[in-house]
């Protein structure tokens, strides 16, 4: 898995894949890649950082979640 931190956060939500490709305008199958595989578009990051309240490094993995 290549950004666990964003299959982490979706899963603390609850969210299917099927929601969070819904969310950002994209198919599950491209969600599914995004998480195993990376190449994420930056407008895609930009939402996902928006949706899950927590900066892009996070997400990628090149930092810790700030505390809230």
């Amino acid at each position: 898995m290549m950004y666990p931190n964003i299959t982490a956060e979706r899963a603390k939500r609850k969210m299917s894949l099927e929601t969070m490709a819904r969310n950002l305008g994209v198919t599950r199958k491209t969600v599914y890649n995004w998480e195993k595989s990376g190449n994420i578009p930056q407008s895609a990051l930009e939402k996902m950082s928006e949706m899950f309240g927590c900066p892009i490094d996070y997400l990628l993995g090149r930092c810790e979640k700030p505390a809230v």
